[in-house]
């Protein structure tokens, strides 16, 4: 291979910091391979690690007579009686939806899709909550129809209905826009899967589409950089989606897991092939073996770097029992998806990758995974927050005819119909809808039963710019008061 020099300026160019490049060669002893110091950027990067958000998210609430799985999973799991349970979770794709609106916001709803279907659970609906700039600026209303197209392409062929969702345009998200997509998903309680990696011997097994370079470095230098509209440039790290092939792996994986021979999934989102590999190994305190020239590839000529850091969409990566590696396989040929066997469960606590019979990457799991560097930033309140909390009522304009207030505000994009928005949606798909969007909040039926899940999605943003205390607690509950006025109890919140 032909790999440039790992060294600081290099390690610097990968998002790593000094400090975090000296504690690289501590824990290897040695400089890193190429592919390896592009596994530590991923993986200590902020949207894999969460480095300098970890020790404040711990503090959250996060236990309740009706969680069975809380923060650490790849959703949230709470139980709604029968032996059922729902899975849920949102999730941004900001960066990636600013640089290609349609191909960011469609790919953002099929990496929540597959966090809910990896668990075990199939999609029932789909919410969102999106920011922009002001919609009177030509680049802002691009961004609107480039991500509101990727979410409603996306979910309409995938098949799971959008039911509801908020949206709001200011300044401050001129250059930053804000793009989350929400999923909720039911499963059976005795059905619930996770992501690990347990028993010494067990295959890992690879199934979804081919490898391709798309994405490669979207965790870690394209979700931790500020843009601008000249970061055209950056379309190459942008993952491109195919709804189709993820409803072909959505009913592939349910049926495997019926089989009883998966020991547990991961779908292969950030850092692709790298997370999903590391992650699940840590959880079981075991380590993995994989041979690159295994994996089923798009393109000719990949390294191992593109293999390891690539986000191709529609991947999975699961552990299944040894000896019945045939019988999963055979289900993912029926569904006409790629799959191989790619390496194997190691009980020595390292990730050792071939490539071309060498061994490219040898890291131990835990200080990559679990023991990851958590900062505590130093914070400060913005210098003008006295003076943005101030209000002088003589600065305000003279008073107009209430006629014409009311039209202004009937006109403004904050309070107007969002009708143009979620009419791109289907909203019936699974004929599972009982309220549909537009109202406080969105009700689904639960298949099979007599019960329904209220929906919504929250935040006033002017709050948070105000008093970011006491504007999370204002989202928190008008969220819930929009859950209640349609006659449910509240019963868990994801953020």
């Amino acid at each position: 291979m032909n790999d440039p020099q790992v060294n600081l300026e290099l390690a610097r160019e990968h998002g790593l910091s000094d400090a975090e490049y000296e504690q690289i060669l501590k824990i290897l002893g040695r400089v890193p391979s190429f592919p390896e110091l592009g596994i530590f950027s991923v993986m200590w990067s902020e949207h894999c690690s969460y480095k300098s958000s970890k020790s404040h998210l711990q503090t959250l609430p996060s236990e309740g007579p009706a969680v069975l799985e809380g923060p650490g999973e790849n959703a949230g799991v709470v139980d709604i009686g029968d032996g059922l349970a729902a899975v849920f979770k949102i999730e941004s794709h900001n960066h990636p939806s600013f640089i290609e609106p349609h191909a960011g916001a469609a790919t953002g709803v099929g990496g929540i899709l597959r966090d809910i279907f990896t668990m075990g659970a199939r999609p029932l609906a789909s919410l969102d909550s999106l920011r922009f700039g002001p919609l009177d600026e030509p680049h802002q209303r691009y961004l609107v129809r480039g991500v509101v197209s990727g979410i409603a392409d996306y979910g309409n062929c995938f098949g799971c209905a959008t039911v509801g969702g908020e949206l709001t345009f200011h300044p401050r998200y001129r250059d930053n826009i804000l793009v989350n997509a929400m999923n909720v998903g039911i499963v059976r309680q005795d059905r619930i899967f996770r992501a690990r990696a347990s028993g010494a011997g067990n295959p890992v097994i690879y199934v979804g589409s081919k490898t391709g370079r798309d994405g490669i470095h979207g965790a870690s230098l394209l979700a931790s950089r500020e843009f601008d509209e000249g970061s055209a440039s950056l379309r190459p790290t942008v993952q491109v989606g195919d709804p189709l092939t993820e409803k072909l792996l959505l009913e592939a994986c349910l049926e495997a897991m019926e089989t009883g021979a998966i020991i547990g999934i991961q779908d292969m989102g950030a850092a692709g092939l790298t997370c999903s590999g590391f992650e699940m190994a840590s959880r079981s305190g075991t380590g993995i073996e994989l041979d690159l020239d295994r994996v089923p590839q798009r393109e000719t000529g990949m390294t191992p770097y593109e293999l390891l850091l690539s986000e191709s969409q529609e991947r999975m990566l699961l552990v299944a029992e040894a000896g019945r590696e045939s019988e999963l396989l055979s289900v993912f040929t029926k569904w006409d998806l790629d799959s191989a066997v790619v390496g194997r469960v190691t009980d020595d606590g390292h990730m050792r990758v071939r490539w071309h019979g060498e061994v490219v990457v040898e890291i131990p799991v835990d200080p990559i995974a679990r023991s990851a560097p958590v900062y505590e930033r130093p914070t400060t309140p913005p210098p003008d927050l006295a003076q943005r909390q101030q209000l002088d009522l003589t600065t305000l304009p003279p008073e107009k005819e209430p006629s014409q207030t009311l039209l202004d505000l009937l006109a403004s994009p904050n309070l107007c119909s969002r009708l143009w928005v979620y009419e791109q949606y289907d909203q019936l798909v699974q004929a599972s809808t009982v309220l549909r969007p537009g109202g406080d909040a969105a009700l689904v039926r639960v298949p099979g039963t007599q019960r329904g899940l209220a929906l919504s999605t929250d935040c006033n943003p002017r709050f948070c710019w105000l008093d970011p205390y006491l504007g999370a607690q204002h989202a928190v509950a008008e969220a819930a008061r929009n859950v209640a006025v349609t006659g449910a109890r509240p019963l868990a919140v994801t953020n």
